[in-house]
C-alpha cells in the first residue's frame, strides 16, 4: 500500500511538471495540456486512478493544495494593480457575481434539467474562476496590465465565495425543506463565515508582526509561513466546511497589504509561488485522472452541451456587461472580460462534495453535478485557453510587438545601443534615476523611465509586459548584480545580463562559469571601455553572416566588440 501511494504521488508530480514544460515549449495553455494528460492517464487508457490509489488521502491533499494556491494568489495582490479600474473590479466581484449566480442557476434548471434546489447550489459554485486557471492563462496571453489585473483580481476574490454561495444555498434549502429547522439556523452559517474572516485576518497580522520583529530566522520564514497557511485553512474547515478557502484568502490579502511595509514578506512570496506552480499541475492531474469513462460520456449529451453554451455566450457576458455599466472599462475590455471565465480546481473539488451530500439526501439530478462541472471546466479551459490571446490581439488588448529590452543605466553607449535596436523594431526602455543622464535618450525620442528601478513601486509605474530581456549597464558592478538578482524572477534567469564587473577581465579563471554565461557582450566589454569607444571613433554597425557560418570571435575583426545576433525571429545578446 505504501509503495502504491508513493509511486502515485511521484507519477502525478512528474507528469504535472512535464505538462507545464511541454506547454511552455509548444506555446499552448498549460491547463489544456494538464487536463489532456490527466484524461489520457485515467479514463481514456485506464492506466492510473489517483482517487483509488491515494484512498482517504485524496480529498485532504487536494484541499490543502487549493488552500496554498489560493493563498499565493491573494498574497500577491496589490491595490495599485487596479489603479483606475477599482470601481469595475468591485462591481464584477459583487453585483456581477450575484447576476452570474442567479442566471447560472436558472440555466442549470431550465437547460440541464436539474431541480431548483440543486440548480441554485451549483449556480453559486459556478461563479468562480480562480487563480489555478486564470493566472496560467494570463501568463501565456501577455495581456495589457489593466485587463490582466481585472481578471486576476476577479479570479482570486470570487474563488472562495463560490463555495460559500453554494453552501448558503444548501443551508437555505435545508431550512425550507426540513420542518425542524428555522431561519435562526442560518445565523450559524453567517457566524462561522465571520469567524473564518476574523481568523484569517488575525493569523495574517500575527505572522506579519512576527516577521517584522525578527522572531523567525531567515531560513525558517518560508516553511513557517506555509505551516501557518495550512493551520489557518484546517482550523476554519473544522469550524465549518468550505470556509477554509475564505480564511486563507483573507490571510493572503492581509499579508499583501503589510508586505509594503515588511520587505522580507516579498522574498517569502517567491517560495510560495514556486510551490503553487507545482501544486496547480498536480491538482489538475489528480482530478482529471480520477474521472470515470461514464462521466466523460455523459458530457456529450444535449442538456450538458446546451448548458455550457448558455454559460459561455449568455450568462458570463450578461453578468459583466450589466455589472460594469458606467464604469471605467472600455467596450473592448468589457468584451474580453465577458468572454474569459475558465472554471477550475475549486469547482471540481467542491462539486464532488455536494454531489455526494445531495445524493444521500435524495435530491433529483445530484448525480449529474460532477459531469456538469467537468464539462464546464474542460470546455471553458480549452475555449478560453486557445482564444484569449487571439481575441486580445483583435481587440487591441495584447502586446503584439517583438520582445523588448529593458536597459538599466543611461550612458553614451546604452543610448546608442537603444537607438540602434529600434532600427530592428525592437521595443526599448532605458531606466535611470538621473534626469540628466536620460537627456540624451529623450533627445532621440527613446522611451525612458526616470526613477529607481529597484523601488517597489516601479512595477506599477511602468508596464514591463513588452520587455523580455533586462540589461544592467550602469558603471556600478554591485548595483548591476543587485538589479539582475531582483529581476531574475520577473524576466527569467536566461534573460538577465549585466556588464562585466572587472577591468582585468583577461584572466577567465577568475570569473565563475555561472557568472560568465550572463555577462553582457563579452568579458572585456567593460563600462568605461564601451563608452570610450562610442564617444571617439567607433560606431554600431551590422555585419551580415550567412546562416551556415558559425559566429566566433576569430572570424571577426580584432577591434570589433560583438554585441548581439539578429536572427529572423530572435535577438541574442
Amino acid at each position: 500500500m505504501e509503495n502504491i501511494v508513493l509511486v502515485s504521488i511521484v507519477i502525478i508530480l512528474g507528469i504535472g511538471i512535464f505538462s507545464q514544460w511541454l506547454a511552455w515549449r509548444i506555446q499552448w495553455p498549460s491547463i489544456v495540456i494538464m487536463s489532456i494528460a490527466g484524461l489520457l492517464l485515467g479514463p481514456i487508457f485506464g492506466l492510473f486512478n489517483p482517487q483509488e490509489a491515494l484512498g482517504n488521502l485524496y480529498s485532504p491533499l487536494i484541499s490543502l493544495a487549493v488552500a496554498i494556491v489560493l493563498f499565493e494568489g491573494s498574497s500577491s495582490l496589490d491595490i495599485r494593480e487596479i489603479r483606475g479600474i477599482s470601481k469595475s473590479v468591485f462591481r464584477i466581484v459583487t453585483f456581477g457575481a450575484f447576476i452570474a449566480w442567479i442566471a447560472g442557476s436558472l440555466a442549470a434548471h431550465f437547460i440541464a434539467g436539474l431541480s431548483y434546489e440543486v440548480s441554485f447550489i451549483i449556480g453559486g459554485l459556478f461563479v468562480v474562476t480562480g487563480p489555478t486557471v486564470i493566472i496560467p492563462l494570463l501568463r501565456n496571453a501577455k495581456l495589457a496590465p489593466r485587463i490582466a489585473a481585472a481578471l486576476k483580481w476577479e479570479g482570486i476574490i470570487v474563488d472562495p465565495f463560490g463555495p460559500l454561495l453554494a453552501l448558503f444555498a444548501y443551508e437555505v434549502i435545508k431550512v425550507l425543506t426540513i420542518d425542524t429547522l428555522h431561519f435562526d439556523y442560518l445565523l450559524n452559517f453567517f457566524f462561522s463565515a465571520l469567524i473564518a474572516v476574523i481568523f484569517g485576518y488575525a493569523i495574517g497580522m500575527a505572522v506579519s508582526i512576527m516577521i517584522s520583529k525578527g522572531v523567525f530566522p531567515e531560513y525558517l520564514k518560508s516553511p513557517i509561513m506555509l505551516a501557518f497557511v495550512l493551520i489557518c485553512f484546517t482550523a476554519a474547515e473544522v469550524i465549518m466546511h468550505e470556509t477554509g478557502m475564505l480564511a486563507v484568502t483573507v490571510m493572503g490579502l492581509t499579508l499583501a497589504k503589510t508586505k509594503r511595509y515588511v520587505s522580507s514578506i516579498g522574498n517569502i512570496s517567491h517560495f510560495v509561488e514556486n510551490i503553487s506552480v507545482m501544486l496547480t499541475s498536480t491538482i489538475f492531474i489528480l482530478l482529471t485522472a480520477s474521472l470515470s469513462r461514464e462521466t466523460i460520456a455523459e458530457i456529450f449529451t444535449l442538456p450538458i452541451i446546451g448548458f455550457v453554451i448558455v454559460m459561455l455566450f449568455l450568462v458570463r457576458p450578461l453578468s459583466i456587461w450589466i455589472s460594469t455599466i458606467g464604469t471605467e472599462l472600455t467596450l473592448a475590455e468589457k468584451g474580453l472580460i465577458g468572454w474569459v471565465a475558465p472554471r477550475g480546481v475549486v469547482a471540481l473539488t467542491v462539486s464532488g462534495y455536494f454531489s455526494a451530500l445531495l445524493m444521500e439526501e435524495g435530491h433529483q439530478g445530484a448525480s449529474l453535478l460532477t459531469t456538469l462541472t467537468f464539462a464546464l471546466v474542460f470546455i471553458t479551459v480549452c475555449a478560453h485557453g486557445f482564444t484569449l490571446r487571439p481575441l486580445a490581439k483583435a481587440l487591441g488588448l495584447a502586446n503584439d510587438a517583438a520582445p523588448g529590452i529593458l536597459i538599466v543605466g543611461a550612458s553614451s553607449f546604452s543610448i546608442a545601443l537603444a537607438d540602434y535596436l529600434r532600427k530592428f523594431d525592437i521595443p526599448v526602455l532605458i531606466s535611470d534615476s538621473s534626469a540628466g543622464r536620460l537627456q540624451g535618450a529623450v533627445s532621440k525620442d527613446i522611451p525612458v523611465h526616470h526613477g529607481q528601478i529597484l523601488a517597489e513601486h516601479t512595477q506599477y509605474d511602468i508596464d514591463l509586459t513588452p520587455y523580455e530581456t533586462i540589461l544592467a549597464m550602469t558603471g556600478d558592478s554591485s548595483y548591476n548584480a543587485l538589479v539582475i538578482q531582483s529581476y531574475a524572477p520577473e524576466f527569467g534567469y536566461n534573460n538577465t545580463f549585466s556588464l562585466p564587473s572587472r577591468n582585468n577581465a583577461d584572466d577567465e579563471e577568475q570569473v565563475e562559469k555561472s557568472h560568465r554565461t550572463h555577462l553582457l557582450f563579452s568579458e572585456d566589454a567593460i563600462f568605461t571601455e564601451l563608452n570610450r569607444k562610442i564617444n571617439t571613433t567607433y560606431s554600431l554597425q551590422t555585419i551580415s553572416i550567412k546562416e551556415k557560418n558559425k559566429v566566433t570571435r576569430e572570424n571577426l575583426p580584432a577591434d570589433v566588440v560583438p554585441l548581439f545576433i539578429k536572427r529572423r525571429k530572435l535577438v541574442s545578446s
